[in-house]
């Protein structure tokens, strides 16, 4: 992927102190919505609108789609890397 394009995304989550806090969150392993709006003291819905802005810029993805309760969401090799452009 180009660095511009690299940059942009960096810039578009960067300007939420809520999306970089998520995908911390997520690390290396699977956060569901409620774990994030819990540890980020925020509602689940605030929670589900950070997870589907990340997911629509392919920093995120879920691991289970296809369940209505306890979706699961896991970072991208995308989404590891723009962590790693956090440090």
């Amino acid at each position: 992927m180009e660095n511009e394009k690299i940059m942009e995304i960096l810039g578009f989550v960067k300007v939420s102190k809520y999306r970089v806090k998520t995908l911390i969150l997520i690390g290396d392993g699977y956060k569901m919505p409620s774990e994030i709006a819990k540890e980020l003291n925020i509602a689940t819905s605030q929670a589900s609108n950070i997870l589907r802005s990340l997911k629509n810029r392919n920093l995120v993805v879920c691991i289970n789609p296809n369940v209505r309760k306890g979706r699961l969401y896991q970072n991208t090799d995308l989404g590891f890397m723009i962590l790693k452009k956090l440090d």
